[in-house]
């Protein structure tokens, strides 16, 4: 089926009625700020922080191999995005719930009760981008992606700037958890409101579907590695910069230790970062037409060096929240590029599988953050930040071969 001008414009708009209430609930669950301050104030540790990241950023992608043959055959997989987000808000209600109650019998298993909804969360989410990648890309026509990637993220973030300060003054007007059960019960709210975009969606068929099963995933991998050089270059682009979606968490874990942040921090840490988000994505937007992605791919490098070097180099609690504004760019350049050249290096017939080819490719974004931890508790947090550096300098190889000129 042909997608027509007025489907994708429809599309379009669909998608993006579901980014604005994504972006609502997003402050009330954010990965990369609330629920690891939330892990901290269970009692964490580094090394809590480091599976609890490991299952949100790496893990949830490498549990795509497992996903990806199930779905990648099938024309039509809006009924595979409807059933992943519908997950992800039961996940939301049961850890609200759950938080609320345990406040009440001062429970000591709570990080237990965490780690499985959280899990819920972050699985749940990683089946229902392998369907909304392939969705997306025959969905909306291909000259409006960058401009939708961009919109989404500014959307995004002014809708998630004009509730940070609604989430601060949540976290800090309750003790722990309730605050955090009142955070997520906001959140699955709004997720479900978000779900409504998903219901309005045309999909289109797409042709030329390759056969699933695992036997036939590993054979199609195996295929479209030899046929398509640019696929190993981007597997090891994720599988660098791609670490760089890791590190927030263990800056929130540093601030705790080294300046003892409390909730209203996090609000803070949430709110700098989200003017990040903002600001990098207005600018992708403005010049959307002349900025290439290998442009924003080098200028995340640079980014995430910076970003780590000053984390090391600030004593102050007052201009460390600032620090922020920076991870919030490297996280928002990080899901515009990769979204992006996924989409441009894969095919109408082939996406769910390329998503399925990412996500089995994240072995390093998944082994990090569980590395991370030992790190930082044998060695301390400057060589967890060297090796940081290190790693994400590698990627500018990556970046020179994949040489996406679009």
């Amino acid at each position: 089926m042909t997608l027509s001008a007025n489907t994708s414009k429809h599309n379009f708009w669909a998608f993006l009625w579901h980014a604005g209430f994504l972006a609502f609930a997003q402050n009330f669950m954010d990965v990369d700020t609330v629920i690891p301050a939330m892990v901290v104030e269970a009692g964490g540790s580094a090394l809590h922080v480091g599976i609890m990241t490991s299952i949100m950023m790496g893990g949830a992608s490498f549990s795509q191999l497992l996903f990806a043959p199930l779905v990648s055959n099938v024309a039509f997989k809006k009924k595979y995005l409807l059933t992943g987000i519908n997950l992800r808000i039961i996940s939301l209600f049961a850890l609200a719930m759950i938080l609320y109650r345990l406040s009440l019998n001062h429970s000591s298993s709570i990080l237990v009760f965490i780690f499985i909804f959280i899990s819920l969360f972050s699985f749940s989410g990683a089946f229902t981008n392998i369907s909304y990648v392939d969705i997306i890309g025959k969905s909306i026509s291909s000259p409006k992606r960058k401009t939708f990637f961009s919109a989404k993220q500014i959307l995004g973030g002014l809708i998630v700037v004009s509730t940070a300060f609604l989430a601060k003054k949540i976290l800090s007007a309750y003790n722990y958890p309730v605050n955090f059960s009142v955070m997520f019960l906001i959140g699955a709210f709004s997720l479900l409101v978000a779900s409504g975009g998903f219901w309005k969606i045309r999909e289109t068929e797409a042709s030329g579907l390759q056969k699933s099963g695992a036997g036939n995933f590993l054979k199609n991998m195996a295929s479209e590695w030899k046929s398509n050089p640019k696929l190993k270059y981007f597997l090891g682009f994720i599988n660098t910069q791609g670490i760089a979606m890791s590190i927030l968490p263990f800056v929130i874990l540093y601030a705790k230790e080294t300046f003892h942040s409390g909730s209203a921090q996090t609000g803070l840490f949430l709110l700098f970062k989200v003017i990040g988000v903002v600001s990098v994505s207005l600018l992708v937007l403005i010049i959307t037409k002349k900025m290439k992605y290998n442009t924003m791919l080098f200028a995340n490098v640079l980014l995430s060096v910076i970003f780590s070097l000053s984390v090391l180099l600030v004593k102050d609690l007052m201009m460390f929240k600032y620090l922020f504004i920076l991870g919030g760019m490297i996280v928002s350049l990080y899901v515009i590029t990769m979204n992006g050249i996924l989409l441009e290096i894969s095919g109408t017939h082939n996406r769910a599988l390329y998503a399925g080819f990412a996500g089995a490719g994240s072995l390093l974004p998944t082994l990090f953050p569980l590395i991370s931890g030992s790190i930082i508790k044998h060695w301390g947090f400057p060589s967890f930040f060297i090796a940081f550096m290190l790693i994400v300098s590698l990627s500018v190889f990556f970046i020179h071969k994949i040489n996406c000129t679009k």
